[in-house]
């Protein structure tokens, strides 16, 4: 039996979202007439996978939080204002967890179909390898570019497109933020710090549909899924 409280997840949610083009920022967005925000924490509750969510939201928005009719969440705790950067808002939302938590998960906000299943996936791997995260095997071979030109092609069986929860030791992932800010690295992902801090990750596949809404096209598609399966619902 694991101790209460001792696998939180961080919703990041502090970003404007320009590249959506609605007038919200990208977390408030309604989709079937929920925030994106609320759908990753509901998401989150319904797994029973973490015990804690803190959410992290821009200075700005926190009074826009208290719009959204989330009391009654299990585990649900008063959102702290990020940063500038995804780092920085990870620094924000680790700072706010209490010391029993052991795991961490991080989650974007914009990722607000994910699975219960794959977010359970996730955490069990974590448990047992101390880093997972949930991703998709690509379909398109990757060429890397340098100025224009092709200068690798990297095997497309080895190829993965990374997602989120990334589920993290809190040790490790403390760690990891510390090198990154000795050495002035900005991760595009989270688990990217912990590779470079010299620890294994591993790679969870998800099951089911797991987009990240950042363009208006994006939404679309969401809402597709939204009303073809009754999972979402």
């Amino acid at each position: 039996m694991r101790e209460k409280g001792n696998v939180a997840a961080l919703v990041l949610a502090a970003g404007r979202g320009e590249r959506l083009g609605h007038a919200l920022p990208k977390a408030f967005v309604p989709l079937g007439g929920e925030a994106l925000l609320v759908r990753s924490i509901r998401a989150i509750a319904a797994s029973g996978a973490f015990d804690l969510i803190q959410p992290v939201v821009a200075a700005r928005d926190l009074d826009r939080w208290r719009t959204l009719g989330l009391d009654g969440v299990g585990g649900l705790r008063e959102p702290v204002a990020g940063g500038a950067e995804r780092q920085d808002s990870m620094c924000a939302g680790l700072a706010a967890l209490p010391p029993e938590v052991e795991l961490v998960g991080v989650h974007d906000a914009a990722r607000c179909l994910v699975s219960r299943d794959d977010l359970r996936a996730v955490v069990a791997a974590a448990r047992a390898s101390g880093a997972a995260l949930l991703g998709e095997r690509c379909r398109d071979t990757l060429k890397r570019v340098v100025g224009g030109r092709v200068v690798e092609t990297p095997p497309r069986e080895e190829m993965w497109a990374a997602q989120t929860p990334q589920v993290i030791r809190r040790d490790w992932l403390e760690e990891a933020m510390e090198k990154a800010v000795e050495t002035g690295r900005l991760g595009t992902d989270d688990v990217q710090l912990v590779e470079w801090a010299g620890h294994p990750v591993t790679m969870v596949e998800a099951t089911a549909p797991n987009p990240k809404i950042t363009r208006p096209e994006d939404l679309r598609t969401a809402e597709a899924l939204l009303g073809g399966e009754g999972r979402y619902a």
